[in-house]
């Protein structure tokens, strides 16, 4: 079988588990699976560019999903006038005092040098840092201070969320440049250790600045670019299409409101895989596959290797800014605490692997694929434990066991799944041509 059908029969089979799906347990679960896949698919295409195309092992993917949800966040929601007036400009103001801390520091350490330059240093980062905290904490105490229950923060922008996704993508990129211009000049396992410190201190700081996103509070109603379920089953002429179906109006307009999303998800996929293919057959593309493949014979042929790595690493993770926009968009809501490794690093890791790494169309197939199966494994688990339990006794142990064994299916299918992988096709379902 040659590559090209087996990419339709693996893409068909995907198509036949959604659809499955939607026959046996209904249509909501399996557009729900279908949105989420996309938007999986999507961070395991930013995967592979680092990966796939240069090596850069990056495990910080979490930090940067977030960035796009609280992207989401800035755009989208109204401002708070009270929490402004109370003290915005306090907090910008402190804001601004560190950046000119940051700059009378450098300058100060590029012309001075010796004991008069640590001196200096010194003087200017005390006097920066207390002058700062009194500036900025006065802020904060002052925003969080108004309505904490329902604002408590600044707000955002007021803007349509659908321009949130980009701008997602550009936070994240801001947040690699700072990673990458530190870190990317050495080995890949310095790499791999600030971008996972970075993630954890994108998800600190915004489960504990109330006054940017409500932190661990969350951030709950948010704008949509797809008409809301109430308005829809309130409209006479869709309740009458959906009668005209055969459709009970609530089921009717839920399911338009999730294939509206899934559009919009199909959409900036396409776009973004087309990007990406174009990326890696062109000239450009080559070039970073040969330095991953060599840095030292790229270096000698006169390849500036940081500034290429660079590069592609931002590319990488701002789209996984847009991934994370989008998947705020979907969820309605901000929600700090749900950003965890588990979900968004290792199993992104996790599709791109079993897609195929350096094969775009792999990390689609593995986002779609490894989606399904952490969604579906546990109920199907549950389903088989409690067959094989049938015949025991309630209440005997090895029936509590099994029972409660079935929660960790979806580790335990994710692991199996890996093993056979890297054993049995190591360059994955979809291997780079």
């Amino acid at each position: 079988m040659n590559e090209t059908v087996k990419t339709y029969v693996y893409f068909a089979g995907i198509a036949l588990l959604i659809i499955g799906t939607g026959i046996i347990q209904g249509w909501n679960s399996a557009l729900l699976i279908l949105n989420m896949g996309l938007i999986s698919a999507i961070m395991a295409l930013g995967v592979n560019l680092q990966w796939g195309f240069a090596g850069l092992f990056n495990i910080g993917v979490m930090g940067f999903v977030a960035l796009g949800g609280l992207a989401a966040v800035l755009v989208s929601m109204p401002p708070v006038p009270e929490a402004w007036s109370a003290g915005g400009l306090m907090l910008f103001g402190g804001l601004l005092i560190a950046v000119i801390t940051i700059f009378a520091a450098v300058y100060v350490f590029r012309k001075f040098s010796g004991r008069q330059r640590t001196l200096a240093l010194l003087a200017v980062l005390i006097v920066g840092f207390f002058v700062f905290r009194s500036v900025f904490d006065a802020g904060v105490d002052a925003v969080e201070a108004v309505n904490p229950a329902s604002t408590g923060y600044l707000g955002g922008l007021g803007l349509p969320i659908i321009l949130a996704w980009p701008i997602g993508g550009v936070f994240a990129a801001g947040a690699a440049w700072v990673i990458g211009k530190t870190a990317l000049g050495l080995r890949s396992d310095y790499l791999a250790i600030a971008t996972l410190g970075i993630a954890e201190i994108v998800i600190s700081v915004m489960k504990n600045e109330d006054w940017m996103a409500r932190g661990v509070k969350n951030v709950i109603g948010l704008p949509r670019p797809v008409p809301l379920e109430v308005d829809l089953q309130q409209d006479p002429t869709f309740v009458e299409r959906a009668a005209g179906f055969g459709m009970d109006p609530v089921l009717a307009s839920t399911l338009y409101v999730k294939l509206a999303y899934g559009i919009l998800f199909a959409i900036v996929l396409v776009i973004l895989l087309m990007l990406a293919q174009r990326a890696l057959n062109s000239p450009w593309g080559r070039m970073m596959r040969a330095i991953r493949d060599n840095e030292v014979a790229a270096e000698a042929m006169g390849k500036d290797v940081t500034k290429r790595h660079l590069q592609i690493f931002i590319l990488g993770s701002a789209i996984c800014g847009v991934a994370g926009a989008m998947m705020t968009t979907l969820d309605g809501q901000l929600t700090p605490g749900q950003y965890q490794p588990l979900r968004f690093t290792f199993l992104v890791w996790v599709m791109v692997i079993v897609g195929g790494s350096g094969n775009n169309l792999g990390a689609v197939l593995g986002g779609f694929l490894i989606w399904f199966l952490w969604v579906q494994v546990e109920p199907f688990g549950r389903f088989v434990m409690d067959l094989i339990t049938s015949g025991m006794a309630d209440g005997s142990f090895l029936k509590d066991h099994l029972t409660e064994a079935a929660a960790h299916m979806r580790l335990l299918t994710m692991g199996v799944i890996l093993l056979l992988v890297l054993r049995f096709s190591p360059r994955g379902l979809l291997p780079e041509r």
